[in-house]
């Protein structure tokens, strides 16, 4: 059984990663289909770009968006002036780190998904008189769902295992940033928190676990369907 603060930590990491990759999903169908179909200059930054918090310690990545979006940096601070919006050290800002973190998982997905697909077939609808926004809709998108949906599913497993991005953009607020990890974290610190501890640390075993059997499960019934 989990106690209150635990439930509290247990659920703001699930809004926090749902957040991340209802963030995400549109950016990394723009990205992967720019970096696979499109040709232009800059195309092997923006790759290095997307796929540089792979390889960043997430501190890092944390460091660099608490400088670029906190209260006195030019865009948090125009963000907090303009519209009231203060990502710091807020839930917000936990999806927002978390988001960072997890983008390049789901470009990687539906870029393998998109590569896959004849270009071919795409050539064949416009020859019939399909626009581009027809083929997209009607045979791009249908194709890349298995790398979207598990892209999705391995972000969102991954996000609630997001700590040193979260920790130094939002903190370890509790009931308001204290994530699944942070709460563990702070029971690793506190008299008596092995017990805890151990909790925190099963159900973050068992949350990633589920999330990458269902992300491959997905993926493999929707390339069966899709026969592929």
């Amino acid at each position: 059984m989990l106690t209150p603060a635990e439930s509290q930590a247990l659920g703001l990491s699930l809004r926090v990663a749902s957040e991340s990759v209802a963030f995400n999903l549109p950016l990394a169908i723009l990205i992967a289909w720019l970096l696979v179909r499109a040709r232009f200059a800059g195309r092997t930054l923006l790759d290095a770009f997307v796929h540089l918090p792979l390889v960043l310690p997430p501190v890092v990545v944390g460091y660099v968006l608490l400088l670029l979006f906190g209260v006195y940096s030019p865009i948090g601070g125009w963000l907090h002036a303009t519209f009231g919006l203060r990502l710091a050290f807020t839930s917000a800002g936990a999806a927002l780190a978390t988001a960072v973190m997890s983008l390049p998982l789901m470009v990687r997905a539906i870029r393998l998904s998109l590569e896959s697909i004849p270009a071919g077939l795409e050539d064949a609808a416009r020859t019939l008189g399909a626009g581009a926004v027809d083929r997209f809709t009607s045979i791009t998108l249908p194709l890349m769902a298995p790398g979207i949906l598990a892209g999705a599913v391995t972000a969102f497993a991954a996000g609630l295992g997001e700590f040193g991005a979260v920790i130094t953009f939002a903190s370890n607020i509790p009931g308001e940033t204290q994530t699944l990890p942070l709460a563990l974290y702070t029971a690793l610190q506190s008299p008596g928190g092995d017990l805890p501890a151990v909790r925190l640390a099963a159900l973050s075993i068992g949350l990633g676990l589920a999330g990458l059997v269902i992300a491959e499960l997905i993926a493999r019934r929707l390339r069966a369907r899709l026969g592929q």
